[in-house]
């Protein structure tokens, strides 16, 4: 059964005025590649599984995030999320694509799971990036507006994490538009 997914896109009546042509760059890249990558890749799929099975609770959670700001990038739980299997196989990704810097997977609350590199919270589960793109279950591709950073325009687009059709987590890439053909 094929899975039909939305494309969401960050304030949409300024969308054509801000993006220009790269929008379509973005959508197809969105749809085609990194979609992909959120339907098929195991190993993400499988670090997704393994927290989603602990269960962790919403309290948990929300104590972790409150630990986890400000806490330099070598402290042992921040570092469990960044240093394994996963973390590596992001990073891999983004050596393979000169247009991607970030990529971070969240659990089905919104919880991180892993990334290529430290995020500023644990808990992503209150913003948009992780509330539209898990879509309750239902998955969707959400493309957030450009932003400046440090003088680069960045971009994130985030993609559901998915099996047997149903959203399990989600995907933020982190992407320079401007890289994008």
């Amino acid at each position: 059964m094929k899975k039909t997914v939305m494309i969401l896109i960050g304030t949409v009546f300024c969308v054509t005025m801000i993006f220009g042509a790269a929008l379509a760059d973005i959508t197809a890249l969105a749809k085609d590649e990194l979609a992909t990558i959120g339907f098929k890749d195991k190993v993400i799929r499988k670090a997704v599984m393994e927290q989603n099975k602990k269960g962790f609770t919403m309290e948990y959670i929300m104590k972790m995030d409150k630990g986890w700001r400000g806490q330099p990038e070598d402290t042992y739980f921040i570092k469990d999320v960044r240093e394994n299997k996963c973390g590596d196989h992001l990073r891999d990704l983004i050596a393979e694509r000169d247009y991607l810097f970030e990529i971070f997977v969240m659990d089905n609350q919104g919880a991180n799971v892993c990334m290529s590199h430290t995020t500023g919270d644990y808990m992503q589960g209150d913003e948009d990036k992780w509330q539209k793109s898990f879509g309750g279950g239902e998955g969707a591709i959400f493309i957030d507006l450009p932003e400046e950073e440090d003088g680069k325009k960045i971009q994130q687009v985030s993609v559901p994490v998915m099996y047997k059709n149903v959203a399990i987590g989600a995907i933020t890439f982190g992407i320079y538009p401007d890289k994008v053909d």
